[in-house]
């Protein structure tokens, strides 16, 4: 869609020095421009003071408001605080506990970029009569005009690329979402930040996860959930009992620390049964495979391949994408088979498939 029609964008601004460029560059742009920050949880939402125990960086913190009203002050846009607490609760911190319930290991991000970014503030765009909204991800979107499709493309910036946490995009939401920050680098946005006079400009990024203090989710999901989760046996492959754990949701596949028994070699966590409250360690070679089922999967291009594709997946968020055969499997699953078997495939985290620096599409690994 030519850019002419495109004249009023809302900006998801979170304190940050990233969705703070966004916002600037789309103002030069010439867009008429409404910032705005999703405030998704306080301490009441999770059985203790956990928002004044959570790293001051986190999206949600007071001082990330003032950070980002600060900004849209400076630009001289309209600002305001949407309350989605409730949204959040029920679509991100609700799963997030589920899935380490049942022995899985969630990615949030996805959750959140997926139902609150372009889900709930398209919705709140939609009524402000806004015609795109913009985050400050990096990440590209382009149209191909042979194909009559919108593409989702890497960031040019393969550090900081976050195209993983956003296949869940649609045709439509692909029509109305700009990125900004994809064409950039992590140094040239800080340096726009400093030349624009932004408070933020040399905040360092977060690495944790918004609802998590200090990366303690194991306190999180006990004191959200009511609930105790009680020490079990760590099981051999065979299911022989060989010491005790301290309750399933401290655990995640592939982990090797923290594990508080010692063996003659490295034991690594290879299963998590949530049913008989046990964890199977195993060596490091038993963590791989070749096989993957994702489900809940989308398919961006709102096609589903009629037989196998080849392409690349990636399994986590750092991991470089490998080769792969990928089998649609009805509407919403996929089977993947690696040309090498990879390491630690863990269930609740996200396969995503890659053409190049096109995203195809990804799933929840089942």
């Amino acid at each position: 869609m030519p850019v002419e029609e495109k004249k009023k964008a809302l900006i998801a601004m979170s304190g940050g020095v990233d969705s703070s460029v966004a916002a600037s560059l789309m103002v030069e742009r010439g867009y008429e421009c409404i910032g705005c920050t999703m405030k998704l949880f306080e301490a009441s939402d999770s059985g203790e003071e956990i928002e004044e125990r959570t790293n001051e960086k986190a999206c949600c913190a007071l001082e990330n408001v003032e950070d980002a009203g600060s900004v849209a002050r400076k630009l001289s846009i309209p600002y305001y605080v949407f309350n989605f607490k409730e949204e959040f609760r029920n679509c991100v911190i609700d799963k997030f506990v589920s899935c380490y319930e049942s022995g899985k290991t969630p990615n949030p991000c996805i959750d959140c970029n997926r139902f609150l970014k372009f889900k709930k503030l398209m919705q709140r765009a939609e009524e402000l009569k806004c015609d795109v909204v913009v985050t400050g991800h990096y990440a590209r979107v382009s149209y191909d005009e042979a194909g009559g499709k919108y593409l989702l493309k890497k960031g040019l910036d393969e550090k900081k690329d976050q195209s993983y946490v956003l296949y869940a995009l649609t045709q439509e939401q692909l029509a109305h979402i700009q990125f900004p920050l994809g064409e950039f680098d992590k140094p040239q946005v800080r340096e726009m930040a400093a030349e624009r006079g932004f408070v933020n400009a040399n905040r360092p990024d977060s690495q944790d996860i918004c609802f998590v203090p200090n990366g303690d989710y194991a306190s999180v999901i006990e004191e959200y959930s009511g609930k105790n989760f009680p020490p079990g046996d760590y099981v051999d492959l065979d299911g022989n009992p060989i010491g005790k754990h301290k309750g399933i949701i401290h655990y995640t596949i592939g982990q090797h620390k923290g594990l508080g028994v010692a063996f003659g070699e490295p034991r690594y966590v290879c299963a998590i049964n949530p049913k008989e409250n046990t964890v199977a360690l195993g060596r490091n070679e038993d963590l791989f495979s070749v096989y993957a089922l994702a489900g809940d999967f989308n398919w961006i291009s709102g096609e589903v391949p009629k037989g196998e594709i080849r392409c690349r997946v990636k399994v986590r968020y750092k991991q470089k994408e490998q080769p792969a055969t990928v089998k649609p499997v009805g509407e919403d699953r996929a089977e993947i088979i690696f040309d090498e078997p990879q390491r630690a495939i863990t269930a609740g985290q996200a396969a995503v498939l890659y053409d190049g620096d096109v995203v195809l599409g990804g799933g929840t690994i089942l």
